[in-house]
């Protein structure tokens, strides 16, 4: 059997609603170990009881703080389109402008929700606005929404607004080694978890849906395809997708899609 990269690989189905206390229906997590089929992981055992991005947030935080190799997907966006950069006059600088966002967007403090900070309520979202048309090279390539496309069914803006100020406490937690794909790199060096911006939509076709909601599938195909892809030596070629210089340099600034050729 080939030797794995990662010991485990987590799908996260992502939600922007309501608050980061709040638990919600739709934001999903499951976990495939080297030997198994994805589990759902639960914050309670009382089926009513779902994950708040806070306490998704806090596990995996402590999950992998664990020696564990780990791979984790997560379906919201990890920047902005190049356009919104040089719109408002940003420097192109990912790691700035991830630790600056909370700050525009404070949506991981109590009672914040995305709809409070774009109706003024709270922040300072109309600072420097975005516009839906501005989609970044994965979303062109994949014919994804934008990051700003708002107000619509399956829409990523959300999400990618509420779980952005969570990557960045994520990326800043002490002790934690942690590879966040691409922009610490394409390689993933081995030993280290890692997270990357995945798109269900293009796992899903692999994976009969069963009795699974359709929130419940999206982490399961997404865990599935990354340990079907890391047992089957495709992961590195994922890794490494065929992209010009042009677009690899976008790609540093605005993040990729894993998958996305």
């Amino acid at each position: 059997m080939r030797r794995r990269n990662f010991s485990r690989t987590i799908g996260i189905d992502y939600s922007g609603a309501a608050t980061p206390e709040k638990g919600l229906t739709g934001l999903r997590v499951y976990c495939a170990g080297i030997d198994g089929a994805p589990q759902e992981i639960r914050p309670f055992d009382d089926p009513r009881r779902h994950w708040s991005r806070r306490s998704l947030a806090a596990w995996l935080a402590q999950t992998l703080q664990t020696p564990e190799p780990t791979l984790v997907g997560i379906d919201h966006g990890f920047g902005f389109p190049r356009a919104w950069f040089q719109a408002h006059d940003v420097a192109p600088d990912w790691e700035a402008f991830l630790a600056d966002l909370p700050a525009d967007y404070p949506t991981d403090q109590a009672g914040v929700s995305v709809e409070a900070v774009r109706r003024g309520r709270i922040g300072h979202g109309a600072r420097r606005p975005g516009n839906a048309r501005w989609r970044r090279a994965a979303e062109e390539r994949v014919g994804a929404k934008s990051v700003f496309h708002f107000d619509v069914p399956g829409s990523v803006a959300k999400s990618t607004h509420a779980g952005l100020p969570w990557l960045a406490r994520l990326r800043h937690t002490p002790g934690l080694n942690l590879h966040i794909w691409p922009f610490d790199g394409w390689q993933i060096p081995p030993g280290c978890s890692a997270v990357a911006e995945i798109y269900p939509s293009l796992w899903s076709a692999n994976y009969p849906r069963g009795s699974r909601t359709p929130d419940q599938h999206d982490a399961y195909v997404v865990a599935a395809g990354l340990a079907a892809a890391d047992g089957n030596g495709e992961l590195g070629a994922l890794l490494q997708p065929s992209l010009d210089t042009t677009t690899r340099q976008r790609a540093q600034l605005e993040g990729w899609i894993l998958g996305v050729g």
